[in-house]
């Protein structure tokens, strides 16, 4: 039997370098998402279509609001604070402070409100694994999850009784599953669920849906695919017309609106004049429904 196809739909031209970390706002009923390599923040409305943008001095590599206003963000140095309204930064830790080839990407909050993302080097990162995996907790103390062999470290998610924590290393093409323990934090007993195949590219940003589903975004594959975690067997694709979809979130009234980013990132010119929407972003309209994203409760 053929796996159910869906296609996203062009939403934005924002032609961005490498658009990443989306995530839905239910209180400004909009995405946030960036551009690590442009050095920026984005709040797109789905609605209106709007997009507002604000410019960073540093490379964002995920954004996460917060419980009490505002934002965090991993940026290439660190964890922050963000104020949109007044643009002030204020700097929360850095743990790879003697690591400057490296620098933060993908990440999330888990339930209970720790924010967390990981590392990995701003070069020969599919070559050279020095990337870890850290958690801001509550607090404002940064723990080290998992390192510091990660080479791309991204999407990261949770199931619902938060007994299990999904997470993606790109240049391995795996998704792993771990154990889970919402009061510590603590993960173990490390498992690969899904295996990429040569011809779909490398895993990178993923969303989670109720149905506990993997919804992840495929570097060079051209499409987000709907992954069975207790199977590993992809079981629906939203066909993007770009090479490198990036990552995706659900959102949208309803939540089931499926918000991808895209890169144009390496591309030579031959390859821009034959994917023009490449950096775009775009929206597939899915049968499955998201959830809202935790906050980081710091």
């Amino acid at each position: 039997m053929s796996t159910p196809t869906n296609s996203a739909c062009h939403a934005l031209r924002t032609q961005s370098t490498l658009g990443e970390g989306p995530l839905w706002d239910p209180e400004r009923n909009a995405f946030w998402w960036i551009d690590i390599m442009e050095k920026k923040i984005h709040l797109f409305d789905p609605v209106s279509l709007q997009n507002r943008t604000w410019q960073l001095a540093q490379m964002p590599g995920t954004v996460v609001t917060c419980r009490s206003g505002g934002l965090a963000l991993a940026l290439e140095n660190g964890f922050a604070r963000f104020d949109p309204t007044t643009e002030e930064i204020k700097f929360l830790g850095d743990p790879e402070s003697d690591l400057p080839e490296n620098r933060f990407n993908d990440g999330k909050c888990d339930p209970q409100g720790r924010f967390w993302a990981g590392t990995m080097r701003t070069e020969d990162h599919m070559e050279q694994f020095t990337g870890s995996l850290y958690s801001l907790e509550l607090d404002g103390e940064v723990i080290k999850r998992l390192g510091s062999k990660i080479g791309v470290s991204n999407g990261i998610v949770w199931s619902s009784d938060s007994r299990h924590m999904y997470f993606i290393d790109s240049p391995t093409r795996h998704i792993y599953r771990f154990d889970y323990d919402p009061m510590t934090g603590d993960i173990e007993n490390r498992q690969i669920i899904f295996e990429a195949p040569e011809g779909l590219g490398f895993p990178d940003g993923m969303a989670i849906d109720s149905d506990d589903h993997l919804w992840v975004a495929f570097w060079g594959g051209g499409c987000v695919a709907k992954i069975d975690p207790s199977n590993g067997k992809i079981t629906e694709r939203v066909i993007v017309p770009v090479t490198a979809p990036t990552a995706c979130a659900f959102g949208g009234p309803n939540l089931n609106q499926l918000l991808i980013t895209t890169a144009s990132l390496g591309l030579d010119q031959d390859s821009k004049d034959n994917q023009p929407m490449a950096g775009d972003l775009f929206i597939a309209e899915v049968s499955a429904t998201g959830v809202i994203p935790a906050q980081y409760g710091g």
